[in-house]
């Protein structure tokens, strides 16, 4: 186990007055064991208590070769894995759960009296894993070298007469020669008035000249994602194409020339949303400038107006704004936005001028 870790989420616990939570969010397992879950319908949860030794309850169905055979509570399909738990729970005290622990084992629990009360514990857990350690940070870094690399090869691809889900299962292909574990979400190819959607799913639409090409795409390596988009521009680009894209990405360059410790994640969308709505396309920016991202494409804190706390070193996530004309034509430009201990890093290097492809 990742004893640094474990220790960050005991502070964090402690901060928020609890002595011990059963975690069974497999990727906040996964944070600390340095194993890969998938139980299914199956309990899996880690018990941290203060003083004492976490403790793993895991089915005998399951390996956690990370994982000291002391820290493990085995349990079979004949047995109750939640109940597993009742020995090892301070029953005079709350009990912390998170946000993914299945509501028949809570149910369990709290009709077995397991603990004095139960409290949400996500919190704790989540603003320790938004803070990236060294090794995250070069892993992650890592994948985003390689979507830069899938990316300006996907560019490559775009050819007339080509249809969006052609595109899209290039894509695979070329996230697989590259050595790539997995998408780190459907993978978004839109040309035309389909990039006014900004989750459009690629379909059948065929490229035609004078288009644009919006390619939102992402990859996981050694379990971190990657994520960026970049709207290119098939044979020629009107000028309110250029329009929009220069506005765009002036929104996206700003946002990120402002990132810093200490600077709330509100304000960083307000620059953008400003920028967008002073050019006459305010609404048309309909949504968020970004998501936070490591383990999980989307994970705990955005970038958005309803956001005040303040970006810390260690935070990654996305800046995208992005402007949508519905039944024309749309344009969104993405980073990863490293935090810094006095700036920001930008985790992927594809260029972002506009582009016009031949």
């Amino acid at each position: 186990m990742n004893q640094r870790r474990i220790d960050k989420i005991m502070a964090s616990l402690k901060d928020a007055g609890l002595t011990q939570a059963l975690l069974s969010d497999p990727f906040s397992l996964t944070y600390v064991t340095g194993d890969d879950f998938r139980p299914g319908e199956r309990f899996l949860a880690l018990l941290l208590r203060e003083g004492q030794k976490p403790a793993l309850f895991l089915n005998r169905l399951f390996f956690a070769p990370h994982v000291a055979a002391e820290n493990i509570v085995p349990y079979d399909d004949t047995e109750r894995g939640a109940l597993k738990a009742l020995p090892l729970i301070d029953r005079s005290r709350p009990l912390g759960v998170d946000k993914k622990m299945p509501a028949e084992f809570l149910l369990e629990l709290q009709q077995a009296d397991a603990a004095a009360g139960y409290v949400n514990a996500s919190p704790c857990v989540d603003r320790v894993r938004a803070c990236k350690d060294a090794e995250e940070i070069a892993l992650m870094t890592r994948a985003s070298q390689m979507n830069d690399r899938a990316m300006l090869a996907l560019r490559e691809r775009v050819r007339e007469g080509v249809t969006e889900i052609e595109l899209a299962d290039e894509l695979a292909g070329i996230y697989r020669e590259l050595g790539a574990d997995g998408l780190s979400f459907p993978s978004i190819v839109s040309f035309g008035a389909n990039a006014a959607d900004p989750h459009h799913s690629p379909d059948g639409t065929v490229l035609k000249p004078g288009q644009c090409v919006l390619f939102d795409i992402g990859c996981i390596k050694d379990g971190y994602c990657s994520d960026m988009t970049r709207t290119y521009y098939f044979k020629t680009a009107s000028a309110k194409d250029r329009e929009i894209y220069e506005i765009t990405r002036r929104a996206n360059e700003a946002a990120e020339a402002a990132m810093k410790p200490g600077v709330r994640y509100c304000d960083l969308d307000g620059i953008a949303r400003k920028i967008i709505a002073d050019a006459g396309y305010g609404p048309y920016f309909t949504h968020r400038l970004g998501h936070s991202i490591g383990q999980q494409g989307h994970e705990w804190g955005d970038v958005s107006s309803a956001n005040t706390e303040q970006v810390r070193p260690g935070n990654v996530f996305s800046c995208e704004p992005g402007i949508y004309l519905p039944g024309e034509t749309g344009v969104r430009i993405e980073d990863l936005c490293l935090i810094t201990e006095t700036g920001v890093r930008i985790l992927n290097q594809v260029p972002k001028e506009l582009q016009i492809i031949e």
